[in-house]
């Protein structure tokens, strides 16, 4: 998810390190790049649902569970009832870097977890199949998710120590979103993402740290609120006898949202200036096609293909203003980005030594390109054309299914608010960055040959009433 970096200038008179104040010494704001992320998916977390990520989140034309409301929010009119999904993602890996000199550091997470973790939480609503029919065929629905949360460590006495140590961006995504059915084979969504930090999940706030000399440890915070919006279709072209969709249409579209950080430089624990930045999240479509060509009463075969473009080309630059007035150019002239990703399920629906339970299992594939030039690359963000391979299993555990052999899965809830259906959804993925060797960066320390290799599990748990 992307972390935020930031990279500073200190001076000296004489041999004595002075106070980190404008009116003592020239404070220089040498380098501020964008966010990254030390997933699998960069530089934002797109898996926002497990049984999405491990069809390596082809599933807009697919859209059938609570996590439609971010993939494809017009593919919750395909939900019924009241539905609930939340889940969390872990990662792991790590960068190793050998620089021109010959000099090797490995960077990871060092033990630290990203706080919030990424993770994600929906609650959907058919109103029409509630009974509440003056609205015509209307869906709503409410998510949050941590779609950059990740956290990225290098050691404190490496080649990067001047550069980061730290860089985290725990930002909420609150999504209110309603989905309409205009015909039998059409549906249109409309969401807000209202981006965000909370103090109720840590900090609450954008980090970065680094070590520009010894005895000191400088970090610049921020904090901010910005609003997006999506829109979304979503299209039956063929159905079979009964009903169900042999082949769908997605198209989703996510503006782009202006976060303007507010926050201060610390250096060892001690406000030194006040310091202000605009964060740019791009925009993204998405197009999707999806086919069953095996779909029955007893099980399914799905196929699916998505093509995301990000527009990192917005992201020109990251001016920072001190408190001062001093404004430092950063300029950052990144290129947008294509994914194309590749997703299959086959389900269960009638085994004979389950019976009513439904068994899913599922794979993909990413390819993705990488955004940033040799010149602002930046090490807290392994940035480089990037493979993702994965799968994961399904289980659905129906009203009138067994849950252990113990009790009905229709048993399992709280009073008189018993579940239609319990599921739970895994998945795993492996990140395989090509090497991407960066020269001519603007910052001699990040010159050098980068080898990737990032790891994620994910785990959603489903509940239809």
């Amino acid at each position: 998810m992307p972390t935020r970096v930031w990279n500073w200038c200190w001076c000296r008179t004489g041999s004595v390190l002075r106070m980190w104040m404008p009116r003592t010494c020239v404070l220089g704001l040498c380098l501020a790049s964008l966010p990254g992320v030390a997933s699998a998916q960069v530089p934002r977390i797109q898996g926002q649902g497990a049984a999405a990520s491990a069809m390596s989140n082809a599933f807009a034309a697919q859209a059938d569970d609570p996590s439609a409301l971010h993939y494809n929010p017009a593919g919750m009119t395909q939900l019924q009832g009241i539905q609930l999904m939340a889940g969390a993602l872990a990662s792991g890996g790590s960068t190793n870097f050998t620089s021109l000199t010959g000099v090797t550091v490995r960077g990871d997470r060092n033990g630290s977890a990203a706080w919030p973790p990424p993770g994600h939480t929906y609650i959907t609503a058919n109103l029409k199949s509630l009974g509440v029919t003056a609205l015509g065929d209307l869906s709503v629905g409410m998510g949050l998710t941590v779609p950059f949360g990740s956290l990225t460590r290098w050691p404190n006495d490496g080649p990067f120590r001047t550069v980061t140590t730290l860089s985290t961006l725990p930002l909420l995504d609150i999504k209110p979103t309603l989905a309409y059915k205009v015909t039998e084979n059409l549906s249109l969504g409309l969401g807000a993402d209202i981006y965000t930090f909370s103090n109720l999940v840590g900090e609450g706030q954008v980090e970065r740290r680094a070590i520009p000399a010894a005895g000191v440890t400088t970090e610049l915070n921020g904090k901010g609120t910005a609003t997006g919006f999506n829109t979304s279709l979503l299209y039956t072209a063929v159905r079979n006898a009964d009903g169900k969709p042999l082949a769908n249409i997605g198209i989703v579209y996510r503006s782009q949202a202006t976060l303007h950080l507010n926050g201060a430089l610390l250096a060892n624990g001690a406000k030194v200036s006040d310091a202000n930045a605009t964060l740019v999240l791009p925009q993204i479509i998405t197009g999707a096609i999806a086919i069953w060509p095996v779909r029955t009463n007893e099980r399914e075969w799905k196929l699916e293909m998505d093509i995301d473009y990000v527009g990192w080309k917005s992201v020109r630059n990251l001016d920072v203003t001190l408190g001062n007035g001093m404004t430092i150019a950063q300029p950052q002239n990144w290129r947008s980005t294509y994914a194309v990703m590749l997703g299959t399920e086959y389900k269960w629906l009638a085994l004979e030594s389950l019976p009513n339970w439904e068994v899913a299992l599922r794979s993909g594939y990413t390819n993705q390109q990488n955004q940033m030039p040799d010149v602002t690359f930046d090490s807290g963000i392994p940035s480089s054309d990037l493979h993702v391979v994965g799968g994961g299993l399904g289980l659905l555990c129906k009203e009138q299914g067994s849950f252990l052999g113990l009790m009905r899965c229709g048993d399992l809830g709280m009073g008189s608010l018993k579940p239609k259906a319990i599921g739970l959804d895994l998945s795993l993925q492996a990140g395989l960055y090509e090497d991407r060797t960066v020269l001519g960066n603007r910052n001699p320390t990040v010159d050098g040959t980068y080898r990737t290799t990032l790891y994620n599990g994910s785990a959603s748990i489903r509940v239809i009433y």
